[in-house]
């Protein structure tokens, strides 16, 4: 059962109510003034001269009844007369405090639309889309003001977005030069006839080690910096069956090596095909499949399965393992973030993977979603949108 909720006190509704306020304070204060008038005007009305009024009886004490009986009748005339009013008064003002409300709900409405207008718009621009702009129309007013500080806000967010991917592209190319040098400096170091210590020979291989590392972590920042910055133009219709055998083909020496099982029955189905940049779409699945073979144990095993609803083309991807924690699995597609080494049987990863791939799928207008399975290990989801089957593949 859906739970109840108060609805929250918005600013319509306040401007609403202090409208509507005015609007029945004035129907009060013209009712008053007429009540006022009319009661007056009658009063005015009794006091008129006797002379003024026929007299038809001969005789003084007749003459007196009947102006007795004549100022009973305009008594009761003028009391019938207010209550009739007063009845009037309290239904109009029922009718105008129905109508305060309507008019000033109405009022209240197109007073804010100009900022609905604006949250709507504010609401559209996110890190991918900093370029656009709000550019209010109207009259040089506070609305007007608000929105062009918050398109000169966009404009300074745009730039230091753009700034910083400029700046870890660049120092990521800046940074590959001095690794191939240090590279190719120990390559000669080792290639020298003279026979070469064991010590020097270990911290050779060591060294080259954490160079292997490093570039792919410079490697991981230049994919980082290209998703987050590049305009998927270049879309082709691609199949995630066909990305995902791929990638196990090719690492099909590290799955031996592993002694991992893999179980694919689920991607013999060749009906979630999704449309992208083919690069970026093939590095998120290699990556995926990276993490379900790096991060496993020995003897494990890997299940995937590409399905797809017709809106949504999915691909899931589950290792075995021991139970985790699925407050660490939420902040695995952040950068640098990483369940221990005890997790993996090589160590090699750069904490950048899974936060590649959720960067890559969001691009995509898909999402991943990392779920801590209840009898231990990891499942990966990547959901995105679904394409139509090429008429060719279908025939």
């Amino acid at each position: 059962m859906r739970k109840w909720r108060r609805p929250a006190h918005t600013v319509r509704l306040r401007l609403t109510l202090l409208y509507g306020a005015m609007f029945l304070l004035s129907a009060v204060g013209l009712l008053a003034i007429t009540n006022l008038v009319g009661l007056g005007g009658t009063r005015v009305s009794r006091s008129a001269p006797p002379e003024a009024l026929p007299v038809e009886p001969a005789t003084l004490a007749a003459a007196t009844d009947r102006i007795a009986w004549l100022q009973a009748q305009l008594s009761d005339t003028h009391a019938a007369q207010a209550r009739q009013l007063l009845i009037g008064s309290a239904l109009a003002l029922a009718v105008m405090a129905v109508l305060s409300l309507v008019l000033g709900r109405l009022i209240a409405g197109r007073v804010l639309r100009p900022l609905r207008m604006i949250t709507a718009a504010t609401r559209r621009i996110s890190a991918d889309n900093l370029h656009e702009r709000l550019a209010a129309q109207g009259p040089a007013d506070e609305v007007k003001d608000l929105a062009d500080t918050i398109d000169e806000l966009l404009e300074r967010l745009e730039n230091s977005f753009a700034a910083q991917r400029r700046f870890v592209a660049n120092a990521s190319h800046e940074l590959r030069t001095p690794l191939a040098t240090m590279r190719a400096s120990l390559d000669v170091a080792l290639a020298k006839p003279e026979p070469v210590p064991v010590q020097t020979a270990a911290l050779a291989d060591r060294l080259r080690t954490e160079l292997d590392q490093v570039d792919r972590l410079l490697e991981g920042f230049l994919m980082l910096a290209r998703t987050q910055h590049v305009a998927l133009t270049d879309r082709t219709t691609l199949s995630l069956r066909h990305l995902a055998t791929d990638a196990l083909d090719a690492r099909a020496a590290d799955i031996t090596a592993g002694n991992l099982t893999v179980h694919s029955a689920g991607v013999v189905d060749d009906s979630a095909w999704t449309q992208g940049n083919g690069t970026l779409l093939t590095r998120m699945i290699d990556n995926v499949i990276d993490n379900a073979i790096t991060h496993n144990h020995e003897g494990g095993w890997i299940r995937l399965a590409a399905t797809t609803d017709g809106t949504t083309a999915q691909l899931v991807v589950e290792t075995g393992g021991r139970l985790l924690d699925q407050h660490q699995v939420d902040r695995l597609a952040q950068p640098f973030q990483r369940l221990g080494a005890d997790r993996t049987h090589s160590g090699n990863g750069s904490g950048l993977g899974l936060s590649i791939v959720a960067t890559i799928a969001a691009a995509h207008g898909g999402t991943l979603d990392l779920r801590a399975r209840p009898e231990g290990g990891l499942r990966v989801a990547i959901s995105l949108p679904a394409a139509a089957v090429p008429a060719e593949v279908a025939a």
